[in-house]
């Protein structure tokens, strides 16, 4: 079974490499599709993309950071093959652009979503992918960082809009998540392919959660995720205008 990664960058230099080499480690038994889409990165993220992809992409069986920070691919016999492709945005379209573009060239029998930052831990991915691909129980899986799991403690305000848009989202389509503005979204590739996205922000994590909500025959399922936020000194990009906007979208995409 091919597991897609889809993985949307904007100016994550210092940190792209290590996730990739954290992502290809983890579910070490399942073969990877890592789509890594640059999103008109400004901070030199796009050239360490050419210099490490100067022929659009690599396969390996590992992959490691050498002493200067570029990947350095190897083989091991008879372990599960790894391709890591990048795709270059030619304008910044956001980070739900970035997700229709991943989603759009996404080949493998299950998807998930991973940040390009460091805040959230791949490892978390084995339970996921044990609903999915071994119980076959769940359709899709959504992360929660309110479980009780490592989740450092940031911005108050963040946490109050996340829950409110969270119990909006709940009565408006009868479900009872606890976090749809994570990151983790594993599913299948049906129905990764019903979604037909078209938010091109932050809104994307809601219109994801709302078109898979109302498809009332899919296993939707929910777990603990550990949580390692940025502040925005250290790179983090959602705004309170971000918090804005999925509020609307949350009524948005339940009656459109």
């Amino acid at each position: 079974m091919l597991l897609s990664v889809i993985i949307p960058a904007y100016n994550e230099r210092l940190t792209l490499g290590p996730i990739l080499a954290i992502v290809v480690r983890s579910l070490p038994t399942v073969s990877k599709e890592i789509i890594v889409i640059d999103d008109c990165s400004e901070d030199g993220t796009r050239e360490w993309l050419r210099v490490n992809f100067p022929e659009g992409e690599r396969q390996g069986s590992t992959v490691d950071l050498d002493r200067d920070g570029n990947l350095a691919f190897g083989e091991v016999s008879g372990a599960p093959r790894v391709t890591i492709r990048p795709i270059y945005h030619e304008r910044n379209k956001g980070k739900g652009g970035a997700l229709q573009t991943g989603f759009a060239a996404f080949s493998g029998h299950a998807l998930v979503i991973q940040d390009a930052d460091l805040e959230y831990d791949p490892t978390d991915w084995e339970r996921m992918y044990d609903l999915i691909a071994v119980r076959k129980v769940a359709d899709a899986v959504f992360g929660s960082r309110f479980y009780g799991r490592p989740h450092r403690s940031l911005y108050f305000h963040h946490y109050l809009a996340n829950r409110l848009i969270s119990f909006l989202f709940n009565v408006i389509y009868n479900q009872t998540m606890t976090d749809i503005e994570a990151c983790y979204k594993m599913m299948t590739s049906s129905v990764a392919r019903s979604l037909h996205l078209t938010a091109n922000d932050f809104s994307i994590e809601v219109e994801i959660c709302a078109k898979i909500a109302r498809q009332r025959k899919l296993r939707i399922y929910e777990l603990g995720i550990s949580y390692f936020g940025r502040t925005y000194a250290e790179g983090k990009k959602i705004t309170w205008k971000d918090g804005m906007k999925a509020l609307w979208c949350v009524f948005k995409f339940r009656f459109k």
